[in-house]
């Protein structure tokens, strides 16, 4: 499905969604002390700050563990990933117990950066248009038409 996502096309997206996650904190932060929760802008902001630090994290992970001559390259990143989402886990968490305000704000600042992301990922698959003819369904479909030869030689050719 990301195969032909360039990489070229990742800095492009990481710099859309780091200007949108500004723009929408900003935005929230003068949206919520408007009509008087300060604390959920705020949260909103921190939240976002938190998606996007995990996000620029994740990129230096990916460049950091790719330089490794370990085979398992998985292993470290799914660890890397784990440490970060706990860490996020914990203050958005913490901030709720806090303040039900801030981390109901955390919390959606987190999910509005997810979706913040998620659209500009789409929108840079969409204009490479659609997928190429995937090499896995060209083996599918030959593993197939040979099997059914094969089922014909068993019959005797009938």
């Amino acid at each position: 499905m990301f195969a032909h996502f360039s990489l070229p096309d990742v800095p492009a997206v990481s710099r859309r969604t780091t200007t949108a996650a500004l723009v929408i904190g900003v935005a929230a932060l003068v949206a919520f002390v408007s009509f008087g929760k300060p604390l959920i802008g705020v949260g909103a902001c921190i939240g976002l700050a938190l998606g996007t630090l995990n996000f620029r994290m994740v990129g230096a992970s990916v460049v950091k563990v790719s330089q490794r001559e370990e085979e398992n390259k998985r292993r470290p990143l799914a660890m890397n990933t784990m440490g970060r989402l706990s860490v996020i886990s914990v203050v958005a968490l913490a901030l709720l117990f806090v303040s039900f305000d801030l981390g109901f704000g955390v919390l959606g600042g987190l999910a509005v950066f997810q979706l913040t992301l998620l659209v500009n990922v789409a929108r840079s698959m969409a204009r490479m248009g659609p997928a190429p003819e995937s090499v896995g369904s060209d083996v599918i479909e030959a593993t197939a038409s040979s099997a059914e030869v094969t089922d014909d030689e068993a019959n005797g050719g009938n």
